[in-house]
């Protein structure tokens, strides 16, 4: 017996002893049974009678004392054999006991459990001791108790019996088999030395509460945890009852544990499997709202942390992203980042690559190896080891120690049978191993994310090849163009939408005049540009052919409509510094904007047209006065159409920014690009900005205007 038994032994022990001066507390099981004691001399004659006695046989001791018990007690045919025993028992010493009917003083019988015993007093004289109790009473007695019995020995459920100290006075054999513990090792124990483990401490609590109020607790919920008896986890459910004597006083407790260990897992395992399907259509949902790697990787990262993982690594391989870079398949991997995700700040997210940063993983790490054999790869427990092998650098592993990293889990993005990078996982304050359902459930999600982090490179490398395109059809403005002063810009669709067919056109023409054109393709990619630069070279050649706006738009027109499924709209205007004067022709494209020196901005009343490659609708060309401080401004519809506004609102929120101080012609696009376009905007934007300058001209036809004066419109033609 070791030190910690002893001393469990000896509390209770002590716990046993009863101080001297304490008065001791009779058992209530005595009054229960009410055993009746009558006491015979030798001759048969009532001596003594005792108060349970009378309440048994219904004679009070005055009336019993003296008499003799056969004839006060028995029915006269059984005189003869009950003066036969007791002569019996009087001369051998020997014990007799049975169950007797006995006539009572109402008359009625009774039966009567009995033990007749011969007594010697110290004078050497022999008396006959009779006890007896109710026999219907005692039987019922013997049947609770019988059931008791079994019930506790043989019931599944475990049972313990604890005193007001809570140690251990009874086991029943379920219990030992639950706990994996024998009953000599409960026994005399406290109960917090025999379950010694931090979960059961709210356990005695719950019973030290119950011993205090007398309210039973019933089916609480599951204690989890592990006896001294070995490493497996166990759920146990307990319910606790107060034990109290006939009279009330309080004995202990009683504990009944039922082992739920099959249950708790099986409800585990629902739980689990509800968490798994609903982070699925959770990723379902979520992952790969926009043709955007970046976006794609956050979103899977967001999907992943924090209910599956404390931190979410997200890279592909630079050669996947960079198309002009070859892809390695031996010695070092070179990695670039796309998201990082912590569930809570933590060194394992700084081991972690930041977005957009470019590593060099050597070929032992896991990160490697997964990528090169396009395998999954789980540690479900993590050592020193494991972690050098797992971050870029010793740094990092360090870094991963110290956040406390146990669990690691790699997963491939693989797409279209290419791999093109890998989802790192780790878990540290969630004390779950990764387990190979957790793989699965990682490998479906990779998947959808591969697949949207392809379909965004591809969209990438066609959205590339159609900027590259368009950027290259689009002009140079001419260096020095007479009378005016040019600015412009061209913006893409931002990476989730293919590339349009906006374009302009700055075009030096005879007699010092200059042609500005804006237009816009409807459709994307790669064929709108291409159908971008067939009417911009047109554009070119009729212009050199001294056409007006209208002639150069119905030639636009022709060719438009010979190319196949496309529509276009634009504005061709031509300026004559020698006039001042500026002719226009829409065919149906927004309103130009005309900006007048000291005057407010106002939209060009002309005559809409109908788009390119409609054919067989005329143009009509307007002409008017366009002075030194007069600026132009044509753009496309990606500058002010929205998903949320009218274009009416949108056309009021234009003038109302070109309605102020003139500014550099620069200054003015890039304020007008960045009050009206919106970074997710879907449309490209072509603007082009034109201001009359001074030119020095001896013309007679020149129009003229008083400073500050009116604008005049010269009409159509």
């Amino acid at each position: 017996m070791d030190e910690a038994d002893r001393s469990a032994l000896d509390r209770g022990r002590a716990a046993a002893r009863r101080p001297e001066d304490e008065p001791p507390q009779p058992s209530g099981l005595m009054d229960l049974l009410s055993v009746a004691a009558v006491l015979l001399d030798a001759e048969g004659r009532v001596v003594l009678w005792s108060p349970q006695a009378e309440e048994l046989y219904g004679y009070t001791a005055q009336e019993a004392l003296g008499q003799y018990a056969a004839q006060l007690l028995v029915n006269a045919e059984q005189w003869e054999w009950v003066i036969k025993k007791f002569a019996e028992v009087m001369e051998s010493g020997q014990s007799w006991g049975g169950t007797f009917p006995i006539r009572c003083k109402d008359g009625g019988t009774r039966l009567v459990e009995l033990r007749n015993m011969r007594l010697l007093d110290d004078r050497g004289d022999f008396y006959a001791l009779g006890l007896g109790t109710d026999s219907p009473r005692l039987r019922q007695m013997e049947r609770e108790l019988a059931l008791s019995t079994r019930l506790v020995s043989q019931s599944p459920i475990g049972i313990a019996i604890f005193d007001t100290d809570l140690t251990y006075v009874a086991v029943n054999p379920a219990l030992e088999r639950i706990h994996g513990i024998p009953q000599e090792e409960h026994l005399g124990r406290p109960y917090r030395t025999v379950m010694s483990g931090a979960e059961f401490e709210e356990a005695e609590v719950a019973m030290r509460q119950v011993l205090r109020t007398g309210v039973p607790l019933l089916d609480r919920s599951p204690i989890v945890g592990r006896t001294r008896a070995g490493p497996e986890q166990h759920a146990w459910a307990i319910s606790v009852y107060r034990l109290e004597d006939t009279r009330g006083r309080v004995l202990g407790v009683a504990e009944l544990v039922v082992d739920i260990t099959d249950r708790y897992r099986s409800a585990r395992e629902a739980t689990e499997t509800r968490r798994r399907l609903a982070l699925i259509a959770d990723g379902a949902a979520r992952i790969g709202t926009t043709l955007d790697a970046d976006q794609t990787a956050r979103e899977l990262a967001d999907v992943i942390v924090p209910e599956f993982a404390d931190v979410a690594a997200v890279d592909v391989l630079d050669s996947v992203l960079d198309e002009h870079r070859p892809a390695t398949h031996d010695g070092p991997a070179l990695f670039r980042a796309l998201a990082v995700k912590a569930a809570y700040p933590t060194d394992a997210a700084r081991a972690a690559d930041p977005p957009g940063r470019i590593t060099t993983y050597e070929p032992d790490r896991l990160a490697t190896r997964c990528v090169r054999t396009g395998r999954p790869i789980l540690v479900p427990h993590t050592d020193g080891h494991d972690l050098s092998h797992i971050a870029r650098d010793e740094h990092a592993a360090v870094l991963l120690a110290r956040a406390g990293v146990h669990s690691y889990l790699a997963v491939p993005l693989t797409a279209r049978g290419t791999t093109l990078g890998f989802l790192g996982l780790t878990r540290a304050r969630d004390p779950r191993p990764f387990d190979e359902d957790d793989l699965a459930i990682a490998a479906e999600l990779a998947s959808r994310a591969a697949v949207c982090i392809d379909n965004a490179r591809a969209h990438q490398h066609m959205r590339n090849a159609a900027e590259t395109l368009q950027r290259s059809l689009l002009p140079t403005t001419p260096p020095d163009l007479p009378g005016l002063q040019i600015a412009s810009r061209y913006l893409p669709a931002q990476a989730a939408y293919e590339i349009g067919g906006d374009w302009y056109d700055v075009l030096p023409l005879s007699g010092d005049r200059t042609a500005l054109a804006v237009g816009d393709v409807m459709g994307s990619g790669i064929e709108a540009a291409a159908a971008m630069g067939r009417l911009r070279t047109a554009t070119t050649a009729f212009a050199g052919l001294n056409l007006g706006p209208a002639q150069v738009l119905e030639q636009l027109d022709s060719i438009t409509a010979g190319l196949e499924q496309y529509i276009a709209t634009c504005v061709y205007a031509v300026f004559d510094p020698h006039r001042q004067e500026c002719s226009i022709a829409n065919a149906g494209h927004l309103p130009p904007a005309l900006v007048p020196r000291g005057g407010h901005p106002q939209l060009l009343d002309l005559p809409t047209g109908a788009p390119l490659g409609v054919g067989g609708v005329p143009f009509e060309t307007t002409t008017l006065a366009f002075g030194p401080g007069d600026r132009l401004v044509l753009y496309t519809d990606g500058l002010v159409e929205t998903r949320h506004h009218s274009i009416d609102e949108r056309l009021d929120s234009l003038l109302h920014l070109l309605d102020t101080p003139a500014s550099p012609l620069e200054e003015t696009c890039d304020r007008l690009l960045a009050d009206l376009r919106h970074p997710d905007d879907h449309d490209d934007v072509a603007l082009l900005i034109a201001c009359a300058g001074p030119f020095a001209s001896h013309r007679a036809d020149v129009h003229s205007r008083p400073p500050g004066g009116a604008h005049p419109n010269t009409g159509r033609r």
